[in-house]
């Protein structure tokens, strides 16, 4: 497993390089001034090439390349053309919130694809299994900022369940900020008020996450678990007498799941591009409203840092998921 990982790890390098470079390029061909836009259509010749010059844009591209590259070995994002203020604490603070928000509705889904799809496999041609398969059709057509408005309605002003849409955390709630993932740093403090705040204030958008990522996980599960079920391995096991838990758990569960891990982090880079319409729905001032208003205004550092991060994500949650892959299905480490 130490060997299949290692070689894992040296396979991402050259994925994260290429990203690098050509994020750096595409960002630059991209129409419209990062300056001009910053500084309006009134600001004077002399403005723009004094702009210029402190954000290092006078420079040749390849100079400016090699710069970004030091400061990516040294940890430095770059400093924001729209705020002035350096890349990586911005993203420091903008991530949490997202992240939070992303890994809590995918474990929700991630459980509920796996019940629901097991169960339907298993009912197959039946009542309730069309009625999972509608709905997760249904589910998989929803656009996530139509539901969210929808769940905003029914939640906070019809049934005032869920809190105002105005936020992460009450503001009288005193939270210290640690991570930015207002639960977790809730949690962390002790902050009981705090905890409960942040509780209530992410059940609608995970809920609205959740019920758009659930779909593509739910059909997955389904077609691995009508395979397993259709199996010579599973026919033997049922008729050698195995029954209950150890079928369920032993034979379908653990074969069906070899899929899921790869979809799920699919699914995890889909949800962070899915989350920049809900934090705004939810005015949750995460990753994805930054990342947007960066690539609106042509600031390029904040794009690149952006795309550098996602691409990251990408390739970190594909790793686990290779790993768990590989620990469901031993066949893969001698690959």
């Amino acid at each position: 497993m130490l060997r299949f990982l290692l070689r894992r790890l040296l396979q991402l390098l050259p994925v994260l390089l290429g990203v690098v470079v050509l994020t750096f390029l595409l960002v630059r061909v991209l129409p419209g001034d990062p300056i001009r836009t910053i500084l309006g259509p009134n600001a004077t010749a002399e403005d723009a090439a004094a702009a210029r010059a402190r954000y290092g844009l006078d420079q040749p591209v390849w100079r400016q390349f090699l710069d970004y590259l030091g400061g990516l070995v040294t940890g430095d994002l770059g400093t924001s053309i729209q705020s002035g203020a350096p890349v990586a604490g911005e993203l420091a603070v903008r991530i949490g919130p997202t992240l939070e928000l992303v890994v809590i509705a995918l474990a929700l889904a991630l459980v509920v694809a796996t019940a629901l799809g097991i169960w339907s496999a298993r009912r197959a041609g039946r009542f309730g299994d069309h009625t999972v398969r509608i709905a997760a059709l249904v589910g998989n057509s929803l656009p996530e900022f139509w539901l969210g408005l929808v769940l905003v309605l029914l939640g906070y002003s019809v049934l005032g369940w869920a809190p105002a849409p105005s936020g992460r955390v009450d503001p009288d709630t005193d939270l210290s900020l640690l991570t930015g993932a207002d639960l977790l740093d809730a949690a962390l403090t002790g902050n009981g008020p705090a905890f409960v705040s942040a509780l209530h204030h992410l059940m609608l958008p995970v809920l609205t996450l959740a019920i758009v990522i659930v779909a593509p996980l739910l059909r997955s599960v389904r077609a691995s678990a009508l395979e397993v079920l259709a199996s010579e391995a599973y026919a033997a096991a049922e008729a050698h007498g195995l029954r209950g838990r150890l079928l369920l758990r032993g034979y379908l569960l653990r074969a069906t799941l070899v899929r899921l891990p790869a979809l799920a982090a699919l699914v995890f880079g889909f949800a962070i591009g899915s989350t920049v319409l809900i934090e705004y729905v939810f005015s949750w001032q995460g990753f994805g409203q930054w990342a947007l208003r960066g690539l609106l205004y042509r600031d390029y550092p904040v794009v690149q840092a952006s795309v550098l991060l996602i691409a990251l994500f990408y390739v970190v949650v594909f790793l686990i998921a290779d790993v768990v892959h590989a620990a469901l299905d031993p066949r893969v480490r001698i690959s």
